[in-house]
């Protein structure tokens, strides 16, 4: 599950909607899962954790961000820099190669959308629901643990929850699950009393 986020003032990790093409990438990365379950039962769990542990990178650290997203750097540069990265935070063989063809195919700006759709085809074959939540500050281990509870107290089996991080926000959280969403951010309250105040002008 891809969680925690951090942003500096000047960049945002606002929600990411996967496209076709990140989520072809993710069922190729899930066909390596299917391939490997036979001889290891917890590929599945291996592979999206160490997915998981890269995007994680990517949402906290401003420094990866803008090298995985920066068009100008060349092919061999960004394998150099990406493996190393990679290296060091012990991530295994397979996402190592998803990031080494991505690069190949100048496409290491999608990994986010790559890793989020990986994310919720895995959740959706194991009957998970997954949340979108957006907050103006990272959430900490007791939020997450509480808005996972507030939503199976809503009839939500299985959450699963996609962060990210919009500054715009001010506070508060938007919550998008399935049809629903649920926006509790104070940019949104200010906006409604705005609408208020204008109507009873």
């Amino acid at each position: 599950m891809a969680s925690a986020a951090t942003t500096d003032s000047t960049t945002s990790t606002q929600a990411i909607n996967p496209s076709g093409l990140a989520e072809r990438y993710a069922l190729a990365l899930l066909g390596i899962v299917d391939d490997l379950r036979q001889q290891e039962a917890g590929a599945a769990d291996r592979i999206a954790g160490d997915l998981d542990r890269l995007f994680r990178l990517w949402r906290e650290d401003a420094g990866f961000r803008a090298f995985v997203e920066d068009p100008r750097l060349d092919a061999a540069a960004q394998r150099r820099a990406a493996f190393a990265v990679i290296e060091r935070a012990g991530i295994g063989t397979e996402v190592r190669n998803l990031v080494g063809v991505l690069i190949v195919n100048r496409r290491l700006g999608r990994l986010p959308e790559v890793a989020q759709a990986f994310g919720a085809l895995l959740a959706a074959r194991r009957g998970q629901q997954v949340a979108q939540v957006t907050t103006a500050h990272s959430l900490t281990d007791t939020q997450r643990a509480q808005i996972v509870a507030r939503l199976t107290e809503a009839g939500f089996s299985g959450v699963q929850l996609r962060e990210s991080v919009d500054p715009t926000l001010l506070g508060g959280l938007v919550v998008r699950i399935g049809s629903r969403l649920y926006d509790n951010s104070i940019k949104s309250k200010l906006q409604r009393l705005q609408y208020a105040m204008k109507g009873a002008a």
